[in-house]
């Protein structure tokens, strides 16, 4: 009786969760991230490997919450190491569980616009006292001298961007309206307990959060909006539960859906009539075709590319002028 009593208890134990580096093993797994990078898989891999050892908090997250992070920076071809700057995968707690969000940053938002070919500079920058000399609410102009720079004193931040075409716009907010807009939709920033705050990116490296928030509101109201462009700007700072669906949970990002969705899938359909409309305008068509046709093989954002096509096939119907060799 006792022995079928222990055996019993041992039928009972669960199995023992699998660790990250068991599920970066799976043949599965390592094909997925060989399909989206190809020779450089492996290197990514042991670049998440590396990126959970350095960092604690990390490494308490759910593995698949890590792995789903993972694939979203994969997708967008950006290096996860913090010291780049590109994007990274921090760990966040909800409701006492760590889960590990993704994490998109200004330089990565750069990488992206770039890869367009479509602009001829682009920069973000902090804003010096006495440097902006003047301001034109009506068109959004703005005017800076740096040799008026009167101390060392950061006063703002302003993205900007000129595309080949010759438009070009700014976005500037001063230090006060940045931090207010964290306070605002910063979880952890806004947290009544200090050691949380203290904890928050924001407290951490506010300087790269700062040209960061500026750089994503210009190029997510005026920029071009790829589809890694918008993949990214959906995906920043959100839990990925699931990759193939995106499924997204925005864990430390309490912004209002009406806002947090304006540049999302959603509206598709008119962001790629404005980027025809815009292509046209430089002859530079193809370009969609091109980036369209590169996600084919990414069996992930297969329902996002249908509504893409969807969207530019009846945007390609109402103007008779464009045409997709």
């Amino acid at each position: 009786m006792t022995n079928v009593k222990e055996n019993s208890d041992v039928a009972k134990t669960p199995p023992p969760k699998p660790t990250l580096v068991n599920l970066l093993s799976q043949e599965a797994v390592k094909k997925r991230f060989e399909e989206m990078l190809g020779k450089k898989s492996a290197g990514f891999i042991s670049s998440i490997i590396s990126a959970v050892k350095t960092n604690p908090a990390l490494a308490e997250c759910d593995p698949n919450s890590v792995i789903s992070a993972a694939v979203i920076a994969a997708t967008l071809d950006l290096p996860i190491q913090n010291n780049l700057g590109f994007a990274a995968i921090v760990p966040y707690k909800e409701n006492g569980v760590a889960v590990a969000q993704f994490q998109m940053m200004w330089r990565g938002y750069v990488q992206l616009a770039m890869r367009t070919a479509q602009y001829l500079t682009i920069n973000v920058s902090e804003v010096y006292e006495g440097e902006l000399i003047s301001e034109n609410r009506i068109t959004g102009d703005y005017v800076f001298d740096t040799s008026k720079k009167t101390s060392d004193k950061i006063t703002g931040y302003v993205a900007y961007f000129r595309m080949i075409n010759g438009f070009e716009k700014y976005f500037y907010w001063t230090v006060a309206r940045v931090t207010a807009h964290a306070k605002t939709y910063s979880q952890t920033f806004k947290s009544p307990k200090s050691w949380v705050v203290e904890k928050s990116r924001w407290t951490l490296d506010f300087d790269s959060m700062a040209k960061k928030t500026v750089l994503k509101l210009l190029l997510g109201k005026f920029g071009i909006l790829s589809v890694d462009m918008q993949i990214a700007l959906t995906t920043d700072q959100g839990a990925i539960k699931d990759p193939e669906t995106m499924d997204i949970e925005y864990v430390d990002n309490s912004e209002p859906k009406a806002d947090a969705e304006d540049n999302s899938m959603t509206e598709v359909s008119q962001q790629i009539k404005d980027e025809i409309a815009m292509c046209q305008e430089l002859s530079q068509v193809t370009f969609l075709e091109k980036e369209y046709a590169s996600y084919e093989k990414n069996k992930i954002f297969n329902t996002l590319i249908a509504k893409q096509k969807l969207a530019i096939g009846k945007a390609l119907k109402s103007n008779a002028k464009v045409s997709m060799p």
